[in-house]
């Protein structure tokens, strides 16, 4: 068994709810909490920066007001996405608000930091870093992370060529602590095989893209209800790390999805996402390989009460 924190240990259900990039907004995290998965949102999403002090009050003062209210069935606790690369100017920024409202969970991304990491065990948080390999997985917990979520082969956005199967078994050899499984999960289903794998968690993204709350354009939305795994392409070109993309986003920005060029990684500014004249989260839309089950535009309720529902049918599956 993990060696988890008690801000993971009670969770109704072992969802986190990935940042999404411009898309995430406290509405969403407050709906995600509310039915028992970890909702998160970046920093970055607040703009101006001033924002993210608002933005941090509207979530705990509401999920706050619903656990008094919710005594027997309370939220799960929220998290911060922290791009930690030194382009993002605004961290020590964003870093001293979530201090002031002690967030609970910290996701940092695009770089370990020891510093970071010290200061969120400080107010009593936890960090959560990416990664895409058991090397970096290595050098996180090494600089402090909390824990780790491999973002394996198949995520949206950036991601990993590695099998889910072979990440958690290598990170699973040398780490007992919490492990939130990234990749192609849209099912209950896939919830309990991350589960299977050793994973503490499941850290799901696209499905929340394709729901009411999220501040994603309706042409989007419908993108990923049209999609499936073959309208997935891989790619460097738009932020110099490879992630994952729908196609029809890339040929409505006038571009062959089966053509893209190679990207210079070192000329990449990683907190704006922005490259030539289409841009990189806002005209060229990131998506895991996992969609081809997501039907309709859902409210997030009802999608996080599929994914319990479909889980307990696969638990009762393995009992028969």
């Amino acid at each position: 068994m993990s060696t988890l924190p008690p801000v993971l240990k009670n969770l109704r259900f072992p969802v986190i709810a990935s940042p999404l990039f411009i898309i995430s907004n406290p509405k969403m995290v407050i709906e995600q909490c509310k039915a028992g998965v970890v909702g998160s949102m970046p920093a970055l999403n607040a703009r101006p920066a001033a924002q993210v002090d608002e933005w941090l009050a509207e979530i705990t003062e509401t999920l706050a007001a619903y656990d008094k209210a919710n005594p027997d069935n309370p939220s799960a606790p929220y998290a911060i996405n922290q791009i930690v690369h030194k382009s993002n100017d605004r961290l020590e920024h964003d870093m001293q608000v979530c201090e002031k409202y002690k967030v609970p969970i910290i996701i940092t991304s695009l770089g370990a930091r020891e510093d970071v990491n010290q200061a969120v065990k400080a107010w009593g948080g936890i960090t959560l870093h990416d990664v895409i390999s058991n090397v970096f997985a290595r050098k996180a917990i090494e600089k402090g992370a909390t824990g780790l979520i491999p973002v394996a082969a198949g995520a949206g956005g950036h991601a990993s060529v590695k099998s889910p199967f072979a990440m958690v078994q290598e990170i699973r050899e040398w780490f007992d602590g919490p492990v939130a499984l990234s990749g192609s999960i849209s099912s209950g289903g896939a919830v309990l095989a991350a589960q299977a794998m050793g994973a503490d968690l499941a850290y799901i993204g696209s499905a929340f893209i394709a729901t009411h709350e999220a501040r994603a354009v309706e042409g989007y939305k419908e993108m990923i209800v049209a999609s499936n795994s073959d309208d997935i392409v891989y790619s460097n070109f738009y932020t110099g790390i490879h992630g994952n993309y729908l196609k029809g986003s890339i040929r409505n920005s006038g571009m062959d999805p089966d053509n893209l060029p190679e990207s210079d990684p070192s000329k990449m500014n990683f907190a704006s996402g922005e490259k030539g004249a289409a841009k990189a989260w806002k005209d060229i839309w990131g998506c895991g390989q996992g969609i081809g089950n997501i039907k309709a535009i859902t409210s997030t309720a009802e999608l996080v009460a599929r994914l319990k529902r479909e889980y307990s049918e696969a638990k009762a599956r393995l009992l028969v």
